[in-house]
């Protein structure tokens, strides 16, 4: 059992809250200056936070951006900027994580107040991972908790990391799940009890990820068809002995998929529910050029960026008779708007699907990108869904667990 915001006494309490407002930035400005290029995950955590503020609370927002040398490794004060236009309280900013200055600034705080504290990740522990009591110990988390009356994760995006900030201060001070990561545990943890037939879409460029929920739910019988695009199709079209071409088949062993491949290979042996593309689309004179499998390699050697309007055709006619999908990846380079097809095909299909579920990460921010609406929930976490519909146990999630009593 997980406390939620149900069961926490909210008035006049210093509540720190984690979220996961990761976001791309615009390309211009310098690193402290640099606007929010997109607010959606900011948007996922209104409800929260909203919430802990109408009922009184004292509010410490505590989230990281980018990654240490990374392009958008950058404060947060753009975040508290768009938070306090997005939040009917007021919301500043402190360049402070768990400092005195961090400490006085919660302090000062009035009911129905919030501050978003600096970047967790500017400080070296919050980029490594311990067990719970040993991050307890690291300086973020002693240093803020004693400013603490309780602490909220709501970051389910992160909740598959084991960093100070996720795991440290359940053990400090009373903890609770947010809005957000109460949806996500619901929805994502009752896939068994979605209606049947069930249908999974794996995409995108997390190879190893996809084959480990490919294996998992067709093992737990809980899937009724697989169907492979993107960088996981042509590892499954490599499996089953495709010759994709030079820069298609370098591309998937230079990304150290190996293994995958040779574990793909043996699930197509054993169950007849994988589907793979019929036809894959390449660039060719500046063009989109659609080709069979049976007609691959491409002559020039192109790489594959997208699955074909034959291998789409296919995917509808399965998901048509769908009752729940999940779906996970793009199909194609959405990027490049010739080679988004494969995918705005296969997505509107699942969208149609009265029980639709989306993988977060890089498949929301696809449909997001391609206008497309429907699905019955939008997962705010690429990696953390993919644990969960792998069955791994989440070390921020087990964190709240263990100590809910």
């Amino acid at each position: 059992m997980i406390r939620t915001l149900d069961d926490l006494a909210v008035d006049g309490a210093a509540v720190g809250v984690r979220v996961d407002v990761n976001s791309p930035l615009a390309a211009s400005g310098s690193a402290g200056e640099r606007d929010l290029a997109d607010d959606s995950r900011l948007r996922a955590h209104v409800d929260t936070l909203s919430e802990l503020l109408e009922r009184g609370g004292r509010v410490a927002v505590l989230a990281h951006q980018g990654r240490p040398g990374g392009a958008e490794f950058a404060p947060l004060s753009p975040h508290a900027d768009r938070l306090d236009d997005l939040l009917d309280h007021p919301v500043e900013y402190v360049d402070a994580t768990f400092s005195a200055t961090a400490r006085e600034c919660v302090a000062e705080l009035e009911s129905g107040e919030a501050v978003v504290l600096e970047n967790t990740r500017f400080y070296a522990e919050e980029y490594m991972e311990f067990a719970p009591e040993r991050a307890a110990d690291t300086y973020l988390v002693a240093g803020l908790a004693p400013a603490l009356d309780a602490y909220v994760n709501d970051a389910f995006a992160a909740a598959h990391r084991s960093q100070p900030s996720l795991v440290g201060f359940p053990v400090r001070v009373p903890a609770y799940a947010g809005r957000v990561m109460e949806r996500e545990l619901d929805v994502l943890g009752g896939i068994d009890d979605t209606p049947t037939p069930r249908v999974y879409v794996l995409g995108g460029a997390k190879v190893g990820d996809s084959v480990d929920v490919a294996a998992t739910v067709l093992e737990r019988g809980l899937a009724d068809a697989v169907l492979a695009t993107g960088l996981v199709g042509n590892v499954f079209l490599l499996a089953a002995g495709s010759d994709l071409g030079p820069a298609s088949t370098e591309f998937v062993y230079e990304e150290g998929h190996f293994d995958e491949v040779d574990r793909a290979g043996d699930l197509l042996d054993e169950y007849g529910e994988i589907h793979t593309p019929v036809d894959v689309a390449v660039e060719r004179d500046g063009e989109r050029r659609e080709i069979a499998v049976e007609d691959l390699p491409p002559e020039a050697g192109e790489p594959v960026k997208d699955v074909g309007s034959a291998t789409v055709a296919a995917y509808e006619a399965v998901l048509d008779g769908a009752e729940t999908v999940v779906v996970n990846g793009p199909a194609g380079v959405v990027e490049e708007p010739p080679f988004a097809a494969g995918t705005e095909g296969i997505y509107r299909a699942a969208a149609g699907v009265s029980h639709g579920i989306v993988g977060g990460g890089d498949t929301a921010a696809a449909i997001r990108r391609l206008g497309i609406e429907g699905f019955e929930h939008v997962s705010t976490g690429g990696g953390a869904a993919l644990s969960m519909l792998t069955g791994a146990s989440l070390p921020a999630v087990e964190a709240l667990r263990e100590r809910a009593d």
